[in-house]
């Protein structure tokens, strides 16, 4: 038995799987009622209008609803996805047991304490059936999957079937006969009152000394099971007249609280409130397995309508399981997958898709008991096949393939004792002796030829490593240990490791484990780990040295870096066999062979950029084979935004890349597309910071950034321009950027100007009598001294006998660009930026046209400053 989740939560008293997503629902005896993931492992959502425990509950099999009844006598219809209750059923009278909805009919059928099983019409919201005759709790009323009965269980000791084919028939043909209305309407009040006759007890099925908690019937055949009080459960065969008990199974040691039939297997399943649940062959009438908890009574049982799992509730929660693997045993060898399926050794050619049953396997133990084939290890030198299994504790088969199928219903094989059995050499295999951690070496005549202590204590699994080499696992450690000498040669933790592949060369290897891969060198070097929330199942080598795996739900890829991505989802989970190309082969869980087509181009794209292969990429770029906003978040992860940029129309984004790797032409058009502020600022800092003052000219006129202006212009001896910034200041009144200008152009005219319409006469004086302007000078300080009136005479500001003259600085260079920054243009930049012109409306010339504009300061009164054009980065390699 295979736990897949488990959940800790009050006493879990009615279970149901959704039929397409991997749902359950869990209602509880507190009264909520829990909507699981259990794949993920998460809570999706809780329901909890109900009023006392919550005993029945049930997915309907097309519609977003599900249907959950009390011991507050209700029973409730919600919508999952409204996460809402739509309308509540009323009519019995005490605790309600089970509730199901039926396979087709807008039904849902109901048992009670209060001895009657009621068939409701949810979509009329009316009860159209009552099904009287038990005179004691009805524990359990089922639905046939595809026939007109219904059965039930109570602890009046008897199971009961119901024939309820008169009331298929009514509902679909409904009468029109207006004078029949008023007869069906009292007809149907005495249904209510004592029970109706569109339902008849079919059989009564009396053998169990004690009341009968559980019924249900067989997928497909005349059956039904029950389970009692009694510890007994009792299998019953039916034809259309009369129902027989065939046989009683006997092996709990307390009450039966479910049973029911696996879906796909000859067995039954049950559980008890001696805390186990039990697996029973159905022909042999044994029981196969026992899972046991220590402190927790079981409930109630049920099983996936589509996929081959169970669930079972608890006093203290529920667990999903399954009764054996379903992951098929095969190995690959060239074109040819050898796998095991029907209890037949199989060998498919991927070439000609020729599928042919080789031997016949042994049986691996009961069915149900988990002992199937596990592994398989071929050996082309000798044409030999090694299959495992956990039979006996661990064990293996040798058997011989031979090139004809053989009719033979018994296989020659050898067998013997020793877990994960795997060739090493042309005429010698390996298998772990896990009580004594031994490694025994095997010729093909299965003797042992030598005992090697393993090299880890408590070594529990071996995988094959090249020629005289194996991996051995232990824990969260692998080894790689050389047989010949005894020694281990290199070693890697990860989590405990289920299954390794290998490249063709041998020179890669891929170490899956339950949640992760570890992709590592032959020597488990550059180990580089994914983690995955979702089970692990398969993986195969790409020929470019990619590593394709599957989880439950997807198709992913992982480079020699780590890095991964997905491929493709998947409906059902799928074991990878071969890769040939864009054709991938693979297996389902019934053992039939798949093949689907995949994408490669993502992978294979990010490759060329691991590898530095830079042609493939720009021919990948060119083809167009690649989109979306993931490829751009790698690649600007990556360090690559260049490339990026071709995978790229939004202009925002397309400028922010373009800033990144440095790109002024392509991030000024870009810019010119958005037109906005922040954009324009931005564009000008990077400019600057490459030296390409004429775009950092151009961005600053077009957000009006003069006092930059007026600073870059100084910078770079441009008084022309200077000049008229400051006569645009003036037409605007702008009087700090009159007094900048005034400063970058040493005007101290202008400058004590500018002090004194501010009213700054003091400063206006002081900058007057340094300069030496004595008749400025002297009038100042007769403004000065007349603006205090009658009082004290002001004190004149005194002139230092050190001050210095403001000087306007000359520039060193005179040249179209600094070349202050090197920015080397790669061929992905160039490709990027190929489509530029010479135009600022439209690319780059290399020139700015119009500067600040023609013209006087009037004839500019508050305009804008214009340019054409900007310049390209200083140096471009």
């Amino acid at each position: 038995m295979l736990t897949k989740f488990e959940t800790k939560s009050n006493r879990v008293k009615g279970l149901s799987f959704h039929p397409k997503r991997p749902w359950i629902l869990a209602s509880l005896h507190s009264g909520v009622i829990q909507l699981w993931d259990y794949r993920m492992g998460t809570l999706i959502d809780r329901f909890d209008e109900h009023e006392g425990p919550v005993r029945g509950v049930h997915f309907h099999k097309s519609q977003p609803l599900f249907v959950s009844g009390g011991d507050d006598y209700k029973i409730k219809v919600w919508n999952y996805k409204l996460r809402r209750c739509l309308f509540t059923l009323l009519g019995h009278l005490d605790y309600i047991r089970t509730v199901q909805f039926h396979h087709e009919s807008p039904w849902i059928v109901s048992a009670s304490d209060d001895q009657t099983i009621r068939i409701w019409n949810w979509q009329s919201r009316a009860c159209v059936s009552v099904l009287t005759g038990h005179n004691h709790y009805v524990m359990c009323a089922l639905f046939h999957p595809k026939e007109d009965l219904v059965v039930s269980a109570s602890l009046d000791q008897t199971v009961r079937v119901w024939d309820i084919g008169a009331l298929k028939k009514k509902s679909v043909t409904p009468s029109s006969d207006e004078s029949l209305r008023i007869p069906q309407l009292q007809l149907q009040m005495n249904a209510d009152l004592f029970g109706g006759g569109d339902a008849i007890v079919k059989y009564v099925l009396e053998s169990h000394d004690r009341g009968v908690n559980w019924a249900a019937f067989h997928p497909s055949l005349p059956l039904i099971v029950s389970g009692a009080d009694d510890r007994q459960i009792k299998l019953w065969r039916y034809n259309e007249s009369k129902a027989w008990e065939v046989d009683s199974l006997r092996g709990h040691a307390n009450n039966v609280s479910c049973v029911m039939f696996h879906s796909r297997q000859d067995l039954i399943v049950s559980n008890s409130e001696d805390k186990s649940i039990r697996v029973w062959d159905m022909t042999k009438r044994l029981c196969v397995h026992t899972f046991r908890r220590e402190h927790d009574r079981f409930w109630v049982l049920t099983a996936h309508p589509e996929v081959n799992l169970l669930a079972a509730g608890h006093d203290s929660g529920m667990i999903v399981f399954k009764l054996e693997r379903e992951r098929p045993a095969f190995a690959c060898q060239g074109t040819q997958i050898f796998y095991v399926r029907d209890r037949y050794l199989r060998v498919l050619d991927t070439a000609t898709q020729r599928d042919v049953a080789l031997v016949p396997v042994r049986r691996g133990g009961l069915v149900g008991s988990n002992n199937g084939p596990k592994a398989l290890s071929y050996n082309p030198a000798e044409s030999c096949v090694l299959v495992s299994s956990d039979l006996e504790g661990g064990s293996f088969e040798l058997y011989n393939v031979p090139k004809e199928p053989i009719r033979s219903d018994v296989p020659e094989c050898k067998r013997g004792l020793g877990s994960c059995a795997v060739f090493i050499a042309r005429n010698r295999f390996a298998a772990l002796d896990r009580p004594t951690n031994t490694i025994h070496i095997r010729n093909l005549q299965n003797e042992i030829t030598k005992k090697v202590p393993a090299p880890l204590p408590g070594t529990d699994a071996i995988f094959y490593a090249g020629t005289g080499m194996l991996l051995c696992r232990s824990e969260d450690k692998l080894v790689l240990f050389d047989v010949q000498q005894r020694s281990v040669t290199a070693e890697v933790s990860s989590p405990p490791v289920k299954y390794v592949v290998w490249n063709t060369d041998m020179s890669q290897v891929a170490l899956l484990s339950k949640h992760a891969v570890v992709v590592a060198g032959k020597k488990l070097q550059d180990a580089a780990t994914v983690h995955e929330t979702m089970r692990v199942k398969s993986a195969v080598w790409d020929d470019t040295g990619v590593l394709v795996y599957s989880t439950l739900n997807h198709i992913k890829y992982c480079l020699p870096n780590g890095d991964s991505g997905v491929i493709r989802t998947l409906d059902a989970p799928l074991y990878l066999t071969k890769l040939n190309g864009t054709l991938l082969h693979a297996l389902d869980r019934e053992g039939k062979a798949r093949q689907m087509q995949i994408d490669p181009s993502e992978y294979v794209f990010k490759l060329a950029l691991f590898q530095r292969r830079f042609e493939v990429v720009v021919a990948m770029v060119k083809s167009g084979a690649l989109k979306g906003a993931a490829i751009i978040g790698y690649l600007q992860q990556k360090g690559f935004p260049e490339v990026a940029l071709h995978f790229v129309k939004d202009p925002r984004i397309r400028f922010q890349l373009a800033v990144q790797c440095g790109n002024i032409e392509v991030a000024l058009q870009s810019a010119q597309e958005l037109d906005e502020r922040l954009t324009w600022e931005r564009l000008g800092v990077e400019a600057l910071r490459q030296g390409n003052h004429q775009v950092a000219e151009f961005s600053y006129q077009r957000v009006r950034a003069f006092d930059r202006l007026a600073f870059l212009y100084l910078a770079s001896g441009n008084q022309e321009k200077l000049g008229k910034v400051a006569r645009l200041a003036a037409s605007r009144g702008d009087f700090n950027g009159r007094l900048q200008a005034a400063m970058y152009q040493g005007d101290i005219l202008e400058l004590i100007c500018v002090l004194e319409e501010t009213g700054q006469l003091p400063l206006a004086y002081v900058a007057a009598a340094t300069h030496g302007l004595k008749t400025v000078a002297s009038r100042l300080a007769a403004q000065i001294m007349a603006s205090n009136g009658n009082a004290t005479p002001t004190k004149l500001p005194a002139i230092s006998a050190k001050a210095e003259l403001l000087r306007v600085p000359e520039p060193l260079l005179h040249e179209d660009n600094w070349p202050l920054l090197t920015i080397t243009k790669g061929f992905f930049e160039a490709l990027a930026s190929g489509g530029a012109s010479g135009k600022a409306g439209g690319g780059v010339d290399g020139k700015v046209a119009g500067g600040v504009g023609g013209g006087s300061a009037a004839g500019k009164s508050g305009g804008a400053m214009s340019a054409a054009g900007a310049a390209r980065p200083a140096a471009a390699a």
